[in-house]
């Protein structure tokens, strides 16, 4: 049987032309205002997963080139 891709996660995550694994961290929607400015600066940016961490993933995005 063919493997599926798992939708929940490939809409959370993206893959850039050289391979590399981003990902945005949660709790960016509400209640910012209580953060500070180091915390709510932090929110903007995507973070990149660990080398280790990828190849668990390669099982939920089988479908990928990665």
């Amino acid at each position: 049987m063919k493997a599926k891709t798992k939708k929940a996660f490939a809409k959370r995550i993206k893959v850039t032309k050289n391979g590399k694994m981003l990902i945005r961290k949660g709790g960016q929607d509400h209640f910012n205002s209580r953060d500070s400015g180091k915390v709510t600066k932090k929110k903007r940016r995507d973070s990149s997963l660990s080398e280790s961490f990828r190849h668990s993933v390669k099982s939920l995005l089988p479908n990928n080139p990665v």
